[in-house]
């Protein structure tokens, strides 16, 4: 049986796990990470594309900003249309400068991997996690299994960053934490097509014939959406339908939706999740394994990121102060955030899904909605600031009873 020993052992090789190892490693304290699947697959997998303000400066203060920087697009405002009138929310007129930036999360993930394999560290790829065993001791470990050999990790902690089907909330005992969710009644359909985009920012857009979005992945490469069914399949969009569908809901007086060859199409449901406890003894969840929420807000990726920055907080204050008040807390000063953003990216999927008849009262408070945001400075500086990603100092400590 292979027997590895570390401070911190790492379930997940994707933006939160590899985030965690970098930053961990950066303070002095040693990790192991291991991932279920392959390198190629999880490099491969397509995800989130827009980065918050504080996602990019972590990176940056990480040092693993550098193709980031050359190769992301930086935004500073997002357009929202409803039915063919747009509108822009300027970001730094409402955030002090504050902006997003458009870059894959695979690529993200591409540059983790390189940097922390090039330092001569190690991640153990198709190494699935069987069992977090002692965790409600100081001695817990990961039995894991690759190419037919067993292994255990022997560790002070472990991190479970191995999204929402991984073992670690799995793990957590289900009388510790309630669950919350929502089904929502509609899916994406997603394509990713060689073109370059239409618009120098994101679209948002509601249309009587469901939403859309206009996004990006780089000068030459166009990623965008459509509402459609639950039960709907990429089969029945031929790539002509899509273009016809995006360019009838996205469009506006004077602007002309560019097309180009679709290399990948899939279909996204839209659900929001969480749990209220990301802990249980020296087991710490982060990421999808906690909280799910609609692309609608960009907010997966960052609030994966989020709970990280929480984590490492914890984690040094544990080494080298010799205190647990960090990791004590950790669900209740993670939780302050996720619930903010739970409750923008639902604000966002309600405000451009169609959700009733087109001219009923659900739509006439959306139309409501969209014209206060035309009309008021303050409706759009709410949008602006909860976009880009609240500064974590804006969520302070609640006060002790």
């Amino acid at each position: 049986m292979k027997q590895i020993r570390t401070q911190v052992g790492i379930i997940g090789a994707g933006p939160a796990g590899l985030t965690l190892a970098h930053w961990l490693k950066q303070q002095g304290i040693e990790s192991v990470i291991i991932e279920h699947r392959s390198r190629e697959y999880v490099q491969a997998r397509v995800r989130a594309g827009l980065l918050e303000q504080n996602t990019v400066d972590i990176l940056k203060d990480l040092g693993l900003a550098g193709r980031l920087v050359r190769e992301g697009h930086t935004h500073h405002g997002v357009y929202l249309s409803f039915d063919g009138e747009r509108i822009r929310v300027p970001f730094d007129q409402h955030t002090g400068g504050r902006h997003i930036t458009i870059y894959g999360q695979q690529e993200v993930v591409k540059d983790l991997t390189d940097a922390w394999l090039s330092a001569g560290e190690t991640i153990l790829f198709e190494a699935p996690a069987r069992q977090i065993a002692a965790f409600d001791t100081n001695q817990p470990k990961i039995y894991f299994e690759q190419e037919g050999e067993e292994g255990v990790i022997a560790c002070d902690f472990v991190a479970a960053c191995d999204g929402f089907h991984g073992i670690g909330r799995k793990t957590l005992p289900t009388n510790t934490y309630n669950e919350y969710s929502i089904t929502y009644p509609f899916s994406w359909l997603g394509i990713l097509a060689n073109v370059a985009p239409s618009s120098d920012e994101l679209i948002y857009a509601y249309h009587e014939r469901g939403f859309a979005l206009h996004s990006l992945r780089s000068s030459t490469v166009s990623r965008l959406y459509i509402q459609v069914e639950n039960d709907d399949h990429v089969d029945n969009w031929s790539d002509d339908q899509i273009w016809e569908e995006l360019s009838v809901r996205l469009g506006t007086p004077g602007w002309e939706l560019k097309s180009g060859p679709i290399f990948e199409k899939s279909i996204t449901p839209m659900r929001s999740y969480l749990i209220d406890n990301m802990q249980a003894g020296r087991l710490f969840l982060a990421g999808d394994a906690a909280h799910i929420v609609p692309p609608t807000g960009g907010k997966g990726l960052n609030l994966a990121i989020a709970d990280v920055k929480h984590l490492v907080d914890g984690f040094v204050d544990y080494y080298r102060h010799n205190s647990c008040r960090g990791l004590e807390q950790y669900t209740q000063t993670a939780l302050r955030r996720i619930w903010r953003a739970q409750d923008f990216s639902n604000f966002m999927t309600t405000l451009f899904h169609k959700q009733a008849e087109h001219g009923s009262f659900q739509y006439r408070l959306q139309r409501a909605k969209f014209d206060y945001i035309r009309m008021s400075d303050a409706y759009a500086a709410t949008i602006a600031e909860n976009y880009v990603g609240l500064p974590f100092d804006a969520f302070t400590p609640l006060p002790t009873p």
